[in-house]
């Protein structure tokens, strides 16, 4: 890390805190030179393999977009999207080992949510992540998540 005030490389950590969204590491530092002080954050990062096996950055807003299009005209407010979008980062940062994540995961996890809030959201969210084909499908999921009698 080099010291924005005088471009040394040699400071200490002064101060460790996470962010109060648990996205980042707040970090105060002070220049062995200079003496002056200043803030760094980290971010913690995940790449998420896509079913096709392209590779790309965890990305929680592209998560709420996903979520938001299946809770469209339902009783789901943005505070609980944005509730489930930093559960889920939580759950997958957090995750000490976590370098590459699956889209599969992140979907479960995402329908693990939904299920306990919304049925509907969640019946529209699994049709996309589980890729139905046809109405069947979609009824056959509905039958075995308890939706409807059989």
């Amino acid at each position: 890390m080099r010291c924005p005030f005088c471009q040394h490389e040699k400071d200490k950590v002064i101060d460790s805190r996470e962010t109060h969204d648990g996205g980042s590491i707040r970090r105060r530092r002070e220049c062995f030179a200079c003496g002056k002080r200043f803030t760094t954050y980290e971010r913690l990062h995940c790449m998420v393999i896509k079913k096709n096996g392209e590779r790309e950055p965890f990305d929680q807003e592209k998560l709420a977009r996903g979520i938001s299009i299946a809770c469209k005209n339902r009783p789901i407010t943005l505070k609980d999207i944005h509730e489930i979008t930093t559960a889920v980062r939580n759950k997958v940062l957090n995750n000490s080992s976590c370098r590459e994540i699956k889209t599969t995961y992140l979907g479960e996890t995402v329908l693990s949510w939904l299920y306990q809030i919304d049925k509907v959201a969640y019946l529209r969210f699994a049709s996309v992540h589980h890729e139905f084909k046809d109405v069947n499908q979609f009824v056959d999921a509905v039958k075995r998540n308890y939706l409807l009698p059989e």
